[in-house]
């Protein structure tokens, strides 16, 4: 196989044994000369030569019902997959909410069965991340931790400025009674946003604020809208710290006779494909959420290559896309 590659024998046995240490060219000619050899790697014998198992785990703390439900998700797991195909690791989703399934997650990583993990949407103190750590796993989070998590590294959008431009922009369209519909508050991303629409309204004279909770799925928007109209019916413009919580918002709305955005401007978080169906299309504040995937990708590689890698935060831009309904 190295012969027909026209590389060594090392580099050819690198890229069989799944080493992220080849150039793109290696990778290329050992990939081409065995599909061409039809060579069929022993596994097993691998595995008990590098004692690596090609796999990493992208653990979501949420039901399945709100993974492949919510746009979000999809395009974490979208941005992943991309910065994973130049490599040999194979990517396995685990849906784990409650403490059992972590512990069916740390197992797999006592026993050898992953090569590292990746974390999102984690809630409150969730001890699962430093375990893995202490278990040998290498760890990457997507969304900042709401308590301090040592030297894990993370991903996440700027949460705070977003919230904040876009209540800004509701102020500026001379929206005066503004209200919010937040995340959960055990999640840093509902923390953020929260206070990036209070530091928007802060010091403003004449402004009436209201927060209502959710938790980011579209029920608890329209619940929400529903609670915020009661407590204000003359209010006249929301934020929602999520496109879902947004679309129930909008629901809630049309259903109470109020006009969007005529009567109340609507602003959501995500900039996700149902953004762009709503009725009417949703104004929305843009997360890069494929490019999240790829980073934090990017950072357990990092971390595979090099155990003692000293890696920072990735904090990345957020953007307020102006539709219909603001």
């Amino acid at each position: 196989m190295a012969v027909e590659a026209n590389v060594s024998r090392g580099t050819a046995s690198r890229v069989v044994n799944g080493s992220l240490e080849v150039s793109p060219y290696a990778l290329k000619a050992v990939r081409d000369a065995i599909r061409k050899l039809g060579y069929v790697p022993n596994h097993a014998a691998r595995s008990l030569v590098t004692q690596r198992s090609d796999t990493v785990l992208l653990v979501v703390s949420e039901s399945e019902d709100r993974v492949f439900n919510e746009p979000f998700f999809a395009s974490i797991v979208r941005g992943i997959s991309q910065e994973l195909s130049t490599t040999a690791l194979q990517l396995n989703l685990v849906m784990a909410s409650t403490a059992r399934q972590h512990d069916r997650v740390e197992q797999l990583v006592r026993n050898g069965h992953v090569d590292g993990v990746m974390l999102i949407s984690l809630h409150g103190d969730d001890p699962l991340p430093q375990n893995l750590v202490a278990a040998g796993a290498p760890v990457a989070l997507i969304g900042r931790p709401v308590t301090d998590t040592g030297d894990i590294p993370y991903v996440d959008a700027d949460n705070e400025a977003g919230a904040r431009t876009a209540t800004e922009y509701l102020y500026r369209q001379g929206r005066r009674r503004i209200a919010t519909i937040t995340g959960p508050r055990d999640m840093a991303a509902g923390l953020d946003r929260l206070s990036g629409y209070r530091a928007a309204l802060r010091g403003k004279r004449g402004v009436t604020k209201l927060v209502a909770q959710g938790d980011f799925g579209q029920a608890s928007g329209e619940a929400a809208m529903r609670e915020l109209l009661a407590r204000d019916p003359d209010l006249d413009a929301v934020f929602a710290a999520s496109d879902p919580m947004a679309a129930g918002a909008l629901r809630a709305l049309w259903t109470a006779g109020r006009r969007v955005p005529e009567d109340v401007s609507v602003i959501g978080f995500d900039d996700s494909e149902l953004a762009r169906n709503t009725n009417p299309l949703l104004t929305s504040v843009s997360q890069p959420a494929q490019q999240m995937g790829r980073k934090v990708a990017e950072l357990l590689i990092t971390q595979l290559r090099d155990q003692d890698a000293q890696l920072k935060p990735v904090i990345l831009p957020t953007e307020l896309i102006c539709r219909e309904s603001a």
